[in-house]
């Protein structure tokens, strides 16, 4: 099976891109939606980022507060890294596990820090969602209300664009319309179910 890497930065459109994906019968394994499952209390991570990061970043139900660790984590490189090194291996074993029970031509591996984290070896191809710059922070402002500044302290901790597009196996242009980013879907759909069918035959 071919294993695809999907990442782009924040507000590229990468969750909209997986859906549509999904849609055409692809499976997708979205790595932010692991993390948030192994944050839960009782599940793998829980008990490990409480203890390093203290109860301040728990809400009144005493589950996470997934915007008090953000900004804790985002204004702290250190703080990042300690956070990364806790969820990453618990995430690594989940995506292997769920991608080890797949049988398709191909699918969908969703990871936000694919090039940052070293997630690589776990896929075939990269794919990349590319949007301008103004585009991110215009798209992450309006689904999050969060300040052009804040948005830019994210990006800031993330590959830049020009290093994203470098490691890109392929790409898909979201700077236009939704029928423009269908139609883009569609192509790199095609696309690598032929390349499965050549790599099944060889």
């Amino acid at each position: 099976m071919l294993r695809i890497g999907l990442t782009g930065g924040i507000g590229s459109g990468k969750s909209t891109v997986a859906a549509l994906f999904a849609t055409r019968g692809v499976p997708v394994i979205d790595t932010d939606e692991i993390a948030h499952r192994l944050s839960q209390p009782g599940q793998a991570a829980f008990d490990e980022i409480v203890r390093d990061f203290g109860e301040g970043i728990l809400d009144e139900n005493r589950r996470i507060d997934r915007n008090r660790l953000r900004e804790r984590v985002f204004n702290n490189d250190d703080e990042r890294r300690r956070l990364e090194t806790i969820l990453h291996p618990h995430i690594r074993a989940a995506a292997q596990e769920k991608l080890a029970e797949l049988s398709a031509p191909y699918c969908i591996l969703v990871v936000p820090l694919l090039i940052e984290s070293g997630f690589q070896d776990l896929t075939n191809r990269i794919l990349v969602v590319d949007a301008h710059e103004n585009m991110q922070i215009q798209r992450t402002a309006a689904r999050s209300g969060m300040s052009e500044a804040e948005i830019r302290k994210i990006m800031s901790a993330q590959a830049s664009r020009a290093q994203r597009l470098q490691k890109a196996d392929d790409v898909i242009d979201n700077n236009s319309d939704r029928k423009k980013l269908e139609a883009e879907v569609e192509r790199i759909h095609q696309w690598y179910l032929s390349l499965a069918a050549t790599a099944r035959k060889n």
